[in-house]
């Protein structure tokens, strides 16, 4: 690939810490240097599945994902979404089992509702709780997750994104922290949710242009917080998410931050932890080799 006029396929979710990290790049913010990014969107679980096919030049997926494309793609130092003592939630009815003070344990062997197979997610509560059983609830509508806790469809769920944010006005009770418990796990680690991946079929001169736009577009955005969170307000097109500003505000704070900027050393350690130890409890055949782009 020469990028002296090159077009560069982006796909990033709809969630507001994805779209805070390319807005810059996509909205004339920053000088893209004769490439031309173009983006689309898709839930996380989408994402993940489309990786496989490697014919997007940049994609944010679910970090465990990257076990499965580490062939195909680097992983940028830059746009991860990184959990520190928090991370996806387990929540659950007032009451039920789960949220007394035998916590994650007393769902052992219920059904509880994940966002997708390939999520960090489902990786990391299946290290923390042996035994469930996962149903598969789509990310997409937003609402559905709820509506199968209320129906008694399942009785716990998974949530990431916004979702661990809205339970309780949902209705709904923690039941256990995934960040908490993998900083547990592992000895205070922070919990690597998601990361951009970038394909290595590019060429070393186009990966490194790509990703230092990328990671310009990031720090535009850092320092114009206000003004992107005012856009991303005005531009949210999910008509089952309410999204305002304190809500946006406190969402970024978790996901869009310094570990965002650039991975520093103990979330690329985590990152090799989390695939270690998905190895060592048979989740993947083999701990990939985690490697990052310039």
């Amino acid at each position: 690939m020469t990028t002296a006029s090159a077009r560069v396929r982006l796909a990033f979710s709809p969630d507001s810490d994805d779209i805070f990290m390319f807005w810059a790049l996509l909205n004339g913010k920053i000088d893209p240097e004769g490439i031309e990014f173009v983006a689309e969107r898709a839930d996380t679980e989408t994402l993940n599945q489309r990786a496989s096919q490697g014919d997007v030049d940049v994609i944010a997926v679910s970090m465990a994902r990257y076990a499965a494309i580490a062939d195909k793609y680097l992983l940028l130092p830059h746009g991860a979404s990184v959990g520190r003592g928090y991370g996806p939630i387990v929540v659950a009815a007032p009451g039920s089992p789960g949220t007394g003070p035998e916590g994650l344990a007393a769902l052992r062997g219920k059904r509880i509702a994940i966002p997708g197979l390939n999520t960090t997610a489902f990786l990391v509560l299946r290290l923390l709780l042996a035994e469930f059983e996962p149903v598969v609830v789509p990310i997409v509508p937003y609402a559905r997750v709820f509506e199968s806790l209320r129906a008694h469809e399942v009785d716990a769920a998974l949530l990431i994104h916004e979702g661990r944010l809205t339970y309780e006005r949902e209705g709904f009770a923690k039941v256990a922290d995934m960040g908490e418990g993998w900083a547990a796990l592992t000895g205070g680690l922070p919990l690597p949710l998601g990361g951009n991946a970038i394909r290595r079929g590019l060429g070393d001169e186009a990966i490194a242009k790509i990703s230092r736009l990328s990671r310009a577009s990031i720090v535009w955005a850092l320092e114009h917080r206000d003004e992107v969170m005012d856009a991303l307000v005005a531009a949210e097109t999910r008509k089952d998410v309410v999204v305002d500003r304190a809500l946006l505000d406190r969402y970024l704070t978790m996901y869009a931050n310094a570990d965002t900027l650039e991975l520093p050393p103990d979330g690329r350690k985590a990152v090799t932890e989390l695939f270690t130890r998905g190895h060592a409890a048979g989740f993947f055949p083999s701990p990939p080799p985690v490697a990052f782009a310039p």
